[in-house]
This record gives structure tokens, C-alpha cells and sequence, in this order.
């Protein structure tokens, strides 16, 4: 395996995501990016049956890829029990610092206030 690297992960939507002891958590929806650094930092990932599909976000640091799946380094249940929202929904300005404090990770909006996270 090897680590993310910023001009090929987005080819990784569709695949596989498995936490840090192999157990598939979902798959790869989309990728969001630090607006300040560019650098990718969280995923989200489509987890549940049909009809009740949801994405969850997953942080990227220490992510690896190999021939059929990414792995993250943060266990399933944490994943599945963080922030969601629907398929088809959007990660609001106001949920993001929710995201980042599920995962014990500090939040700080840019300088003007501007989002932290950007959708790629």
C-alpha cells in the first residue's frame, strides 16, 4: 500500500473504504480538501442498504491505498457513528466544525471566517 497522494485520490471514488483493521466501512463518495493547505483531509463515504444510504466522513491523515480499497486509520463503529448526511445532501458550514470534534480534531475557520473544508 501507499500513501494518498493529492492528484490521484480523487480517482478513488467507488472504491472500497476499510478501517484500520480491514473491515469495510463503505465506499468512496468524495473527497474534501483544507481550502487553506489543498492538502485532502477528510472523505466521505456511502455507508448503509438501499433506500437508507447515508455519507459519513472519514479523516485522511494516515489514509493508504492498495489495488482495490482505501484504508483509513480510524475504527468502523467510530465512522458509522459520526455526522451524516444524505446522498444527495451537502456538508453545511455549520456542520463541519461537528465533523472535525467527532474525530477529536481541532477546527478553525480560515481568517475571514471562510469554510474549512472544500468538496472535490
Amino acid at each position: 500500500m501507499r500513501a494518498f497522494e493529492v492528484d490521484d485520490i480523487r480517482d478513488w471514488r467507488g472504491h472500497d473504504v476499510v478501517d484500520e483493521g480491514g473491515s469495510k466501512v463503505g465506499v468512496l463518495e468524495a473527497v474534501y480538501f483544507d481550502t487553506a493547505s489543498e492538502e485532502p483531509t477528510f472523505a466521505s463515504v456511502r455507508i448503509g442498504l438501499a433506500g437508507r444510504r447515508r455519507l459519513v466522513f472519514v479523516p485522511l491523515e494516515g489514509a493508504r491505498v492498495a489495488p482495490d480499497h482505501v484504508r483509513v486509520m480510524r475504527a468502523k463503529k467510530l465512522v458509522k457513528d459520526g455526522p451524516s448526511i444524505d446522498t444527495d445532501g451537502e456538508l453545511t458550514a455549520e456542520a463541519e466544525a461537528d465533523v472535525f470534534a467527532h474525530f477529536g480534531l481541532d477546527y478553525r475557520p480560515g481568517a475571514s471566517g471562510e469554510r474549512r473544508l472544500g468538496r472535490r
